[in-house]
């Protein structure tokens, strides 16, 4: 009797269900208003005048470096300076045993006085025959010896004086000098070393830091591209000067803070690598720069005064590998476009081809718009997207935080 009441009322709440579902379906939604068009951000392109910059490695290298070697043999009797101090131009580095040098240069001092004693002895006897040949005192052979004499005596004299002054100029050279002023390094030798004159091994390097080179590569290719450039209008110079100006980032990425110019560049591309070595000079007034340091220069190629910009997240690439952008053209609607970009600036891209004024380039957004869809196109807010972005990981980290501290 309970089975079946309670089959009866099992097959009740079946029906009654059934009967709500079919009244559901039978009865209509009401219509959806229409969506209107996907809102995109687009950027104005507006022409504005733009400094360009080229970013270039290099390295440092002394305005001036000398390589101190001694000039005469002997011994280092003593060095008189401190490794890795600055030294003037012709301060004493080195002193090499001068005893033989002394006495060499005394030797001929010696022979010259003899010269000169034989010089006026001949002179004399060459006044006196001069005058007896005249009135048939001496022979004119004897004359003739006389004078010949004397002239032989005076190249003596002239020989001894070249002795001379070559013995007090090799003594000398025992006196080791700086030949520029700047830094000198550790010393090759110590007391009582035998040196050699002319020896290939330099006894030290004396390096100039203030100012400083710094040597950069730029390929030919670019060097072209700017000579064209300039030459088309399409580019000015910065300043009325042909020294473009230079500033200098650290190996840290730090930025020097003073500004160089540019000095020459090579006339011969190195065919290994088809650049091309520019030099500028930097002041280093507290020698901060040093030699053989790792630097990056960003060099001022130019100004374009009529530059169009787009910012680098509005442009894509089609499968050709071409750059384009997504317009929103005067009905309202997506075109897209193939543009030519010849470099970034910043963030952007420089268009050289495809862009003009008033062009509306879409940077938000880019998933709705569909070419030829209708879109309803609002000013990019560049502002007000930083904030967001530097809003997410504060709120990142402090969720962290909380999960960390439960």
């Amino acid at each position: 009797m309970l089975k079946n009441n309670h089959a009866k009322l099992m097959a009740a709440a079946l029906l009654l269900a059934a009967t709500l579902t079919s009244t559901a379906c039978g009865k209509k939604q009401p219509p959806r208003p229409p969506a209107g068009p996907p809102e995109v951000s687009v950027v104005t392109i507006q022409p504005q005048r733009v400094a360009l910059t080229t970013d270039l490695p290099g390295r440092t290298s002394p305005y001036l470096i000398a390589e101190v070697r001694p000039q005469v043999s002997g011994i280092i009797l003593k060095r008189l300076f401190t490794e890795g101090s600055d030294v003037k131009a012709g301060q004493m580095l080195y002193q090499i045993d001068p005893a033989s040098y002394q006495a060499a240069y005394a030797s001929a001092r010696a022979t010259q006085a003899r010269a000169e004693a034989t010089s006026n002895v001949t002179r004399i006897k060459a006044e006196r025959y001069r005058e007896l040949v005249k009135i048939k005192a001496v022979s004119q052979q004897d004359n003739d010896d006389a004078q010949a004499a004397f002239m032989q005596a005076e190249a003596d004299l002239a020989a001894a004086k070249a002795a001379v002054e070559t013995a007090r100029i090799n003594l000398a050279y025992t006196r080791v000098t700086a030949p520029i002023s700047g830094r000198i390094g550790r010393s090759s030798v110590t007391d009582g070393a035998l040196v050699t004159a002319s020896q290939p091994a330099a006894l030290a390097t004396i390096q100039q830091l203030s100012p400083m080179y710094v040597d950069v590569t730029q390929s030919s290719a670019e060097l072209l591209k700017l000579k064209q450039n300039l030459a088309s209008g399409l580019m000015k110079k910065n300043n009325a000067t042909a020294q473009a100006r230079v500033k200098l980032l650290l190996e840290d990425g730090s930025a020097y803070p003073l500004p160089g110019n540019m000095k020459f560049s090579e006339v011969t591309v190195d065919q290994s690598t088809g650049s091309i070595t520019l030099r500028a000079l930097f002041p280093n007034p507290k020698q901060l720069l040093l030699p053989g340091m790792f630097v990056r220069a960003v060099v001022e190629e130019g100004v374009n005064e009529q530059a169009i910009l787009v910012p680098q997240r509005g442009v894509t690439r089609n499968p050709k590998g071409e750059a384009m952008v997504m317009m929103v053209g005067a009905e309202e609607k997506v075109e897209p476009r193939t543009i030519t970009v010849a470099r970034t600036v910043g963030d952007n891209w420089l268009v050289s081809e495809g862009l003009k004024e008033g062009d509306r380039v879409i940077v938000e957004g880019l998933q709705k718009a569909r070419p030829g869809t209708p879109v309803k196109a609002v000013p990019f807010n560049e502002a007000a997207q930083k904030p967001a972005a530097s809003v997410q990981p504060a709120a990142a980290r402090q969720a962290a935080t909380s999960s960390a501290k439960k």
